[in-house]
């Protein structure tokens, strides 16, 4: 039989505090009269906004800050925010049916975050932001393989079309070389695709706040080590830009979770790609990049390919693994 995959938030594995809880009220009270989709476009434009915010502080303190030194505070950050539900959860935060997977989920999250953060700090923000789209590819592949899903030739087609986009992105330059960085940010896309998948098994067994406290704890484990090793002191600046960061980050995913709640996929993913938007002005304004044609070119098509793969998928009546925590790098 079927299993109906989870909704969005639950997906998500994560849930904010109680002050954002109600915050969400208050704004569903003042949104009440509105369309459900015009609402969960309006969340998701803000989630948009705020992921750009994020990569963008991201690439600034990584300057000078070591990446593994960026999330390893940018994790303790979230967690304390998230701190109050994971304790009032206790036992029950700690209850898994699938330990392995958690580890899995762990280390992939982890890597995701780490290739696509170093990747946005090396590669203009643009180039970093489109090339991150092509986990919607990488999802399809990993359905097929982890979940068993059969995928006709018009979602295999749409997939086959995201790649030559990524290609065309990664255009080597004179001498048939490939940009390193552009790799790790494929390699990222790659490493959020397989968390989305592990997600939807994990929220089969175990409660979302199960989730979120393993990942929380797991990934600032892995990075204590990286980071004791390439600590650098911030500056007041670099740490209240740090502290942003954390807070930019939390918010970014409540918006996320409350876009899909209130929204349907079909609907409103299309506006997620509005990053692309937000990165190009991003990176021009603060650090001077414009990206190349042959990017936006790249990213025209993916971002085509990506939304006929979400449409296709809805006429079929299924629902796409799209976890709040793998898009982008808000894991």
């Amino acid at each position: 039989m079927h299993q109906k995959d989870p909704e969005p938030s639950q997906a998500a594995g994560v849930s904010g505090p109680q002050k954002g809880n109600r915050l969400a009220r208050k704004f569903a009270e003042k949104t009440g009269h509105l369309p459900s989709n015009t609402v969960g476009a309006i969340w998701i434009l803000l989630a948009a906004f705020l992921f750009s915010i994020m990569v963008t502080l991201i690439k600034f303190v990584g300057q000078d800050l070591s990446v593994f030194q960026i999330l390893l505070v940018r994790q303790a950050i979230m967690l304390v925010i998230v701190a109050p539900q994971i304790l009032s959860g206790l036992p029950t935060s700690l209850a898994t049916q699938r330990p392995g997977l958690q580890i899995t989920r762990i280390v992939f999250a982890t890597a995701a975050m780490l290739f696509g953060f170093t990747a946005i700090i090396e590669l203009p923000l643009a180039d970093a932001t489109a090339i991150s789209f092509s986990k919607t590819f990488f999802l399809t592949i990993f359905a097929i393989w982890l979940l068993g899903e059969k995928v006709g030739v018009h979602r295999w087609g749409a997939t086959i079309v995201g790649f030559l986009g990524v290609v065309l992105m990664l255009r080597p330059d004179g001498e048939g070389l490939i940009d390193p960085f552009a790799l790790l940010a494929i390699a990222g896309a790659a490493c959020a695709g397989m968390v989305m998948i592990v997600v939807r098994i994990l929220t089969r067994t175990d409660a979302p706040v199960t989730i979120l406290t393993y990942q929380a704890f797991g990934v600032g484990l892995i990075m204590l080590v990286p980071a004791a090793l390439t600590w650098q002191m911030p500056t007041l600046v670099e740490w209240g830009l740090l502290l942003l960061i954390g807070i930019v980050s939390w918010a970014a995913q409540m918006a996320n979770i409350q876009a899909f709640k209130a929204g349907e996929a079909t609907a409103i993913a299309s506006l997620d790609y509005t990053r692309l938007l937000y990165a190009t002005i991003f990176g021009a304004l603060v650090f001077s990049q414009w990206p190349r044609l042959e990017t936006l070119i790249g990213a025209a098509v993916i971002i085509a390919a990506s939304i006929y793969t979400v449409r296709r998928e809805a006429k079929r009546g299924r629902e796409l693994a799209r976890a709040a925590d793998g898009r982008g790098y808000n894991n």
